[in-house]
């Protein structure tokens, strides 16, 4: 088993793709680099053919979403290396349009890791063989996990008895549903059991 560190990980890295990688940093102990969108897929095929890596198991891709920054998304790659027992998460950024290489023709598991992104965050994914969405209906309107995205959604289904089917229609709230109490039930409790016990004390000084 190898026996280099995370450090010289990074810089071995580093030196094998200078121009694509921007940042490398070790947080509780996990190394994560920053790579440049566009060599993605080169960084990707150098870990894991790089006999001394081996980072051969895509374990997941994920996103995030920062609306405040210019390249909103953030794509991340967690790899594992089974000879070795290490981890690495690889990460690239992109804004709403810009489409983003498609990781399938190295690891075929990427297939519906970047369909389920496409399908809550709505970035592309160039040469990918079968994008669509994975978890929400075909006809579903937006990404669901964006941060702009609103919590009851654009709209509802249901089944209609009438038609025989399910329709989709407008999200209609009412307003007393509008209206939250944010008082915890426990302090409810507390209270009501302090009520009580004034209620009490009073009763026997009138006695």
């Amino acid at each position: 088993m190898s026996k280099i560190g995370l450090e010289d990980i990074a810089k071995q890295i580093k030196t094998a793709n200078d121009e694509d990688v921007i940042n490398s940093e070790i947080v509780h102990n996990q190394l994560i680099v920053t790579v440049a969108r566009s060599a993605i897929l080169r960084v990707l095929k150098y870990l894991r053919d790089e006999p001394s890596l081996q980072f051969n198991l895509l374990a997941d891709i994920c996103g995030v979403d920062y609306p405040e920054c210019p390249e909103r998304f953030v794509i991340v790659y967690n790899l594992l290396s089974l000879p070795f027992n290490r981890r690495i998460r690889i990460k690239i950024t992109t804004d709403e349009e810009t489409p983003v290489l498609s990781a399938t023709a190295l690891f075929s598991v990427a297939n519906w890791l970047e369909r389920e992104i496409w399908d809550m965050f709505g970035v592309m994914f160039l040469e990918h063989p079968d994008l669509r969405r994975l978890l929400s209906d075909y006809g579903f309107e937006g990404h669901p996990l964006r941060k702009d995205f609103p919590l009851s959604g654009y709209v509802e289904c249901r089944y209609d008895e009438e038609k025989k089917r399910v329709v989709y229609e407008p999200v209609k709230l009412n307003q007393e549903f509008r209206s939250f109490d944010f008082q915890s039930p426990w302090e409810g409790l507390v209270s009501a059991a302090t009520n009580s016990s004034k209620a009490q004390e009073t009763s026997q000084r009138s006695k």
